[in-house]
C-alpha cells in the first residue's frame, strides 16, 4: 500500500468520527507533530493532545479533502483539509489547513500543520 492509500484512509476514518483508531493505527511511537501553537513529541504526548482536541468539539459537521499528493521518493503525503466545528462554548469555525507528513515504515514520524493560528 502506498502511503497516499494509507492517508486517504486515515482521513477516510477522521471523517466517520474514528480520529484515535487511525492515529493509533497510522502514527508512530516516535512521531513528532509541529503546528504554529506548538510541538509535541513521542506518541504518548501527542495522544494527549489529540484527546485534548477532541473533547474540545461539541459538533463534528463535516471535512472535505481540497487535494493530496505524494512525493513517493521522499516518503511524504501533503494534504489540503477543511473541517466545519463546533467548539464547546458555541463557537462554529471552519478549519482550513495543509498538513506534510513524513511516512516511514507504513506510519507517520513527522507531521506538520500549517494554519492561520489567529
Amino acid at each position: 500500500m502506498k502511503n497516499l492509500e494509507r492517508a486517504k484512509d486515515l482521513y477516510n476514518q477522521v471523517g466517520q468520527g474514528k480520529l484515535m483508531d487511525a492515529f493509533e493505527q497510522y502514527y508512530a511511537d516516535k512521531v513528532v507533530m509541529e503546528e504554529p501553537r506548538g510541538k509535541r513529541e513521542g506518541k504518548d504526548a501527542c495522544r494527549t493532545s489529540e484527546e485534548e482536541f477532541l473533547n474540545s468539539i461539541e459538533a463534528f459537521h463535516g471535512m472535505e479533502i481540497k487535494s493530496m499528493a505524494e512525493d513517493t521518493d521522499k516518503g511524504k503525503v501533503l494534504i489540503e483539509v477543511n473541517m466545519d466545528l463546533t467548539f464547546k462554548g458555541g463557537q462554529r469555525v471552519l478549519m482550513e489547513q495543509v498538513s506534510v507528513q513524513q511516512w516511514e515504515n507504513g506510519q507517520i514520524i513527522h507531521e506538520r500543520f500549517y494554519y492561520n493560528a489567529e
